[in-house]
């Protein structure tokens, strides 16, 4: 059993795995990391002077109406950023999955050929056997 993971091990591609972990990591994070709260205080942060000045002091409930909705939009452009950041990530795990089966199903084929291998070993040695017992 040892051996099949040894062998694993050695037919995963390391060198792409390791150039592939900090970006994955990096971008999981980011998408962890940031909880609504934070996107808010942010979009609030990067919004124009003049924009923050006149949501702090609206004059008529069109003009309240219009900073919600600026707000809203800010937000759902925030969403779409990291629903696309979170599909990228989705998108290398997903190919990084696709090599392990694909590694998986190479040991696979090779631990079938090495059982049969050893069969035919077997029955050799045991016909050898019988012939030296014969004799």
């Amino acid at each position: 059993m040892a051996i099949s993971w040894v062998a694993a091990l050695k037919m995963v591609p390391w060198t792409d795995v390791i150039q592939a972990a900090p970006h994955v990591l990096k971008a999981a994070k980011g998408l962890i990391k940031k909880s609504p709260e934070q996107e808010a205080a942010d979009a609030m942060a990067t919004a124009p002077p003049a924009a923050h000045h006149a949501a702090s002091l609206p004059s008529s409930a069109g003009e309240l109406a219009l900073q919600q909705v600026g707000q809203l939009e800010a937000r759902v452009q925030q969403l779409e950023a990291a629903q696309r950041a979170s599909a990228q990530v989705l998108e290398q795990m997903a190919e990084q999955q696709a090599q392990i089966v694909q590694t998986v199903g190479l040991l696979r084929t090779g631990a079938t050929r090495l059982a049969w291998a050893c069969g035919v070993l077997g029955l050799c040695v045991l016909g050898l056997l019988i012939a030296l017992l014969r004799q």
